[in-house]
Order: structure tokens, then sequence, then C-alpha cells
């Protein structure tokens, strides 16, 4: 949102309007209105900012994680028999292609509005939720 010399201009003329104050008054406090709601829009802005990069490291956190356990069940899947173990390494394949997909979203993703954020965010996490769901059924089914 940006406050531009017109809006200056339309507050100062309601207030001079709905006022007894001196015009010069009247425009100072429509001035510092304008300014106190700059402030709070770039404080707003900043909170965002803030949060999109928390945000980002914490799913690089579990982005790192999930390759770890890429790297245990890879692992793991070697005692297993072969045709048990083709179709573990297919599985971790495919989860480590989502894994790396999420990654690349991430790192990808430009932090444009706070409403675009909080949709991606949203379906973000519901992606990784379920690759972390699909970890743990992979872990279930090797441990049968």
């Amino acid at each position: 949102m940006k406050i531009t010399y017109l809006t200056i201009v339309a507050i100062a003329t309601v207030l001079s309007a709905t006022s007894c104050k001196s015009d010069k008054d009247k425009v100072d406090e429509a001035t510092s209105q304008v300014v106190e709601a700059g402030d709070d829009l770039k404080e707003a802005n900043d909170d965002y900012l803030l949060e999109v990069e928390k945000y980002k490291l914490e799913t690089a956190d579990k982005i790192i994680q999930n390759d770890k356990s890429i790297a245990e069940f890879n692992a793991r899947v070697k005692t297993e028999k072969k045709e048990t173990r083709d179709q573990y390494i297919k599985d971790i394949a495919v989860l480590e292609a989502k894994n790396s997909d999420l990654k690349m979203k991430m790192e990808v993703y430009q932090a444009d509005s706070k409403e675009n954020w909080d949709k991606f965010k949203i379906e973000f996490s519901h992606d990784m939720d379920e690759l972390g769901k699909a970890f743990k059924d992979l872990t279930v089914k090797n441990v049968k």
C-alpha cells in the first residue's frame, strides 16, 4: 500500500472541512497521520518478512531431516531381499524427488504480498506434512 501525495491532500481536505483548526494545523495533523500510517505499514511489512524468513529456516531444517532419513533408508534397504529392495528404492526415489521439489519451491519463492504468502504457506505446509507421512509410512513398511 503506497501513500501518495494525492492521499495526503485528500486527508488534509477532509480534516479541514470537518474541523475548526487552522489550515496549517490541519495539514500538520494530516501529515502526521500519514507518517504514522506509513510507519505502521513498514512495521507490518517487516514483521511479514521476518515471518517468511523464519518459516524458510524451519522448512530448511525439515528438508535436511528428510535428506538424513533418505540416507538412512538407503542404508537399511541394502539388507532387504532383492524384490523388496527394488520397491523400496523406487519409493525412496519418489520421496527424494518430492523433497527436492519442495526445497526448490521454497528457494524460488519471492515474498511479494502477505496474502500470497499465506496461500503459499498453507499449500507448502500441507505438502511438507504429506511428505512427512510418506516417510513414516516407509518406515513402518521397513520395520515389517
